[in-house]
């Protein structure tokens, strides 16, 4: 016999019979360092191509973790791919144990994903591809959603009133004390920058022309979007990813009750319905933000300042901010609730199904804003 090895931990002794046996000494623990890795163990079966079987000797191994295991794994691995005969009493039974439970279950096939030597066109492709099928989804949920409304106006779609309540409650008077906060701070924001910009030209009262307009068109509904998507936007997507986990949608279906009626839909109305409101309540607070500002920095009395905002604010101003709060409340809801019923089994889903929904619907509500203002100004709105 003669041995083949790397180290003095890790060596292969192939006999006549066809048999090769390996030898573990010392400690095989990750923070010892330098061992040998998973292609050394593979690597023994490459060097005794007329091996028949393998066999182990750990009458020297000293402490083991997974160190040990990874290399285990694949080496028995290999073995079989190569129609070797395994003994594996000579291991202790905590590694017999636990590789015996990591061949239990076998790796559903394609899902490890190589992406070391993949270039830059192929990792394009698959963005591509990837949001493709992101996009048929979304539109195959606006479709069911679609339906959904269509069955509410014959008075068809099933759902709890005490529901569409309570999720008015919690998208509107729960929301407001943040809203006022950041509407309140970015009224002041604007008034301070403006009296700053302003003051040079002798024009410090247009302050409050710059504030009401910014907030009543952009500011009021952009902010109380982005609140919402992190507030409602979230909760959405993790109230209805938890009850996927807990297989309560698919007790809906087994009960005959559309998901899209009952869960999705009263969520929709509340944003809806909620959105505008909320977006008015936070222009006339991001409005008192910039009169405090004016006052105290601008030789401008109050009855001068309202007059100056009173004038600056048509309809055409207000109507545009209240449509893009009613789209802003689409596109949260649409997020949200998509994400969760689209999210896995585990708690971790959840979570990433919450991350996806905020994401999603903030990236939404900006290009939205961008496309609706570029409208406006083409229509004189």
């Amino acid at each position: 016999m003669q041995e083949a090895g790397l180290t003095d931990t890790l060596q292969a002794i192939p006999d006549d019979a066809g048999g090769l046996q390996i030898r573990l000494r010392g400690d095989w623990r990750v923070q010892d360092g330098a061992l040998p890795d998973s292609t050394a163990f593979v690597g023994l079966l490459d060097r005794s191509p007329d091996a028949r079987q393998i066999a182990f000797d750990c009458s020297g191994l000293g402490q083991w973790d997974s160190a040990l295991l990874i290399g285990l794994d694949a080496l028995v691995r290999a073995a079989r791919a190569r129609d070797l005969a395994v003994d594996a009493t000579g291991l202790p039974d905590g590694v017999q144990h636990l590789l015996q439970l990591a061949a239990a279950v076998p790796e559903r096939e394609g899902a490890r994903r190589d992406m070391t030597d993949a270039g830059l066109v192929a990792r394009i492709g698959e963005a591509t591809l990837e949001g493709l099928a992101a996009g048929r989804t979304l539109t195959a949920f606006l479709g069911e959603l679609s339906f959904s409304a269509l069955r509410l106006l014959r008075g068809r779609a099933r759902f709890n009133g005490r529901d569409l309540l309570l999720f008015f409650e919690r998208t509107g008077a729960n929301a407001l004390p943040i809203v006022s906060l950041i509407a309140f701070l970015v009224g002041v924001i604007l008034a301070f920058v403006g009296i700053k910009q302003l003051e040079q030209f002798g024009a410090g009262i247009y302050v409050a022309d710059l504030v009401a307009v910014a907030m009543v068109r952009e500011m009021a509904a952009l902010m109380t979007g982005i609140i919402m998507a992190g507030r409602s936007g979230a909760a959405f997507a993790a109230e209805l990813g938890t009850m996927k986990v807990n297989e309560e949608i698919d007790a809906l279906h087994t009960l005959g009750i559309s998901p899209m009626d009952y869960l999705v839909l009263p969520r929709t109305i509340a944003l809806v319905v909620m959105m505008p409101l909320l977006a008015v309540y936070a222009g006339l607070v991001g409005m008192v933000g910039g009169a405090v500002v004016s006052l105290v920095m601008l030789d401008v009395n109050l009855a001068q300042y309202i007059a100056q905002t009173r004038s600056a604010i048509d309809l055409n101003a207000l109507l545009g901010g209240l449509l893009k709060a009613v789209i802003f409340g689409i596109v949260i809801a649409i997020s949200g609730c998509q994400q969760g019923l689209a999210c896995g089994g585990s708690a971790m889903a959840v979570g990433q199904a919450t991350t996806r929904a905020v994401v999603m619907a903030i990236l939404l509500i900006v290009v939205t804003a961008s496309v609706l203002t570029v409208v406006y100004t083409v229509f004189g709105i």
